[in-house]
């Protein structure tokens, strides 16, 4: 037998004839000298050379660990840098008024307290939220600096820092004056003092029921109880502020004029904080809402009328309870409608899954989030996961170069 062509047959060249029997030929009596090639195979578990090496694994990515400058910087954001200078100015003043090196912070503590949370209640107005937003798209955009429209993004992001700052500080100054007005109590009304303890004691619930760790954890909390002690604080602290107006400290009656009243800053402090509080709900309505479920997850509610993208809706099932914001979805301003995508994550969401509603609440001057400021560049990429994926589109979608 000649020995085939192997290198032929690995690549599949080789041409095999088959054998042709003839009938009636008896191969049994036929005997010829057979050749065998035997050919050595090694048996995999004895003749294979064994390795002393492991096997080779895939190499581990280390974590790049991150120098502790870096995770600083991370953490020290704009808020919380607006938090420190605003906190740290009012209590530089609040201990010159302590030490008596402050005349005007002695004679008229009201006015800090009231100028603090003026401006701690206007961090947080719908109304002069898109107005500052408006000012900054359209004086600033494409044309500035990068790093400065960057630090207007960061800036117009966490304007929370001086909401918080501005209403702890408000609230060390009204204990200042509640104590100086304890320490000379033969001056004052009992109704008086008894008006500034209960006005911080609502002022502190207020608060600490803004505090992080309840608002991320305890929503409902925290917005019944910011809400609703917010507003009592209101009223109380006109009732105060009235009070301390009426009354006349030189001799012990209640005999000053309504002229002499609207004279006072404080009254006009709270009569500002007062706008601010009320204005946008004004425009709250009860407005038609069309709930799509594809799937027991989430709902996707449909609204009349385009919006421009960047803006949050604020949305609930009663008039006055709490509100929660969605990103709005929109092809523009153009559009027949906008939409809302809301996830399956608490009591809310999962109601209107299960009793998806006919009519809701909003607010119809809707808040700017901080992907409005798109506007202030030229291009960009957004970046974004789950139900904030319709508004993330928005930008894109309003936006060519995004």
């Amino acid at each position: 037998m000649s020995h085939a062509p192997y290198g032929d047959t690995e690549k599949g060249t080789l041409e095999i004839t088959p054998t042709q029997v003839t009938d009636g030929h008896d191969l049994r009596n036929e005997k010829k000298p057979v050749e065998i090639d035997v050919f050595p195979v090694q048996s995999l578990r004895k003749d294979a050379p064994v390795s002393s090496k492991p096997p080779a694994r895939l190499p581990k990515h280390e974590k790049i660990k991150a120098s502790n400058y870096v995770l600083f910087i991370i953490w020290y954001n704009a808020y919380r840098r607006f938090f420190t200078v605003v906190f740290t100015l009012n209590f530089i003043g609040l201990g010159l008024a302590i030490a008596d090196h402050w005349p005007y912070a002695k004679k008229y503590p009201g006015a800090l307290v009231l100028g603090n949370l003026n401006l701690a209640v206007l961090m947080r107005n719908e109304v002069f939220g898109r107005i500052l937003y408006l000012f900054v798209n359209t004086c600033f955009a494409k044309w500035t600096p990068l790093w400065f429209r960057l630090g207007c993004t960061s800036t117009l992001q966490h304007l929370g820092g001086i909401h918080s700052s501005c209403a702890t500080s408000g609230m060390a100054w009204f204990i200042f004056m509640v104590v100086n007005q304890y320490n000379a109590r033969h001056l004052y009304s009992g109704s008086i003092l008894g008006f500034g303890v209960f006005t911080v004691i609502l002022l502190f619930i207020t608060l600490v029921a803004g505090l992080p760790w309840v608002r991320n954890t305890h929503h409902n909390i925290f917005e019944r109880n910011h809400r609703f002690f917010g507003w009592s604080s209101l009223i109380s602290t006109w009732i105060y502020t009235l009070l301390s107006s009426i009354y006349d400290v030189s001799d012990g009656r209640w005999d000053h004029t309504f002229v002499y009243v609207i004279r006072q800053q404080t009254f006009w402090y709270n009569l500002g904080m007062t706008v601010f509080i009320v204005l946008p709900w004004c425009c709250t309505r009860k407005v038609r809402v069309d709930v799509e479920l594809p799937s027991p997850k989430v709902a996707v509610l449909r609204f009349e009328r385009g919006m421009q993208q960047g803006l949050l809706a604020r949305i609930s099932r009663t008039a006055i309870m709490e509100y929660h914001a969605f990103g709005i979805i929109s092809e523009g301003t153009h559009a027949k409608y906008h939409y809302l995508i809301c996830g399956v994550q608490g009591d809310f969401t999962k109601s209107l899954v299960n009793d998806p509603p006919k009519m809701i609440w909003t607010r119809e001057l809707k808040f700017a989030g901080v992907s409005n400021t798109s506007t202030l560049y030229k291009r960009g990429i957004r970046i974004c996961t789950g139900t904030g994926l319709g508004a993330a589109l928005s930008t894109c979608i309003q936006s060519p170069n995004w």
